[in-house]
């Protein structure tokens, strides 16, 4: 009788044991779901925080924004690099345009004064010719 007491005792509390040890499980189970689903909310919406690489991007995607305006600003203001340097192109290019043509017209002037000399054709005044 002593025995089976003994034997019932040590049953009855390996079965308790074991519940406890499932209950517990259970309750650790739980905690890890709730934390999961709040995590699986939370976390897009960005409650939770961001990982690194996203702080990252926001600080690029910041930047090139910032650098998008000041180019925006610079078009609109006629002041963008490639403006400027297709400024500088058309500026020479009118310099070395009105250098052809004051050229051209001394050439001109020159080849009038010399038909004029060497034919008894009066030359205009101010050695300007016209028509010709």
């Amino acid at each position: 009788m002593c025995a089976a007491a003994s034997l019932e005792t040590w049953a009855y509390f390996g079965i308790v044991e074991r519940l406890n040890t499932i209950e517990t499980n259970i309750t650790m189970m739980k905690s890890d779901l709730e934390m999961n689903t709040e995590f699986r909310i939370k976390w897009p919406r960005g409650e939770m925080g961001s990982l690194p690489a996203d702080s990252e991007q926001f600080m690029l995607i910041e930047h090139v924004a910032t650098e998008l305006e000041k180019l925006t600003d610079e078009i609109e203001g006629g002041q963008a690099p490639f403006d400027q340097q297709q400024k500088l192109q058309i500026e020479f290019m009118l310099q070395r345009i009105e250098q052809l043509e004051a050229t051209y017209e001394k050439i001109r002037n020159d080849i009038m004064d010399l038909i004029h000399s060497n034919s008894q054709i009066p030359a205009p005044s101010a050695n300007k010719h016209e028509g010709h």
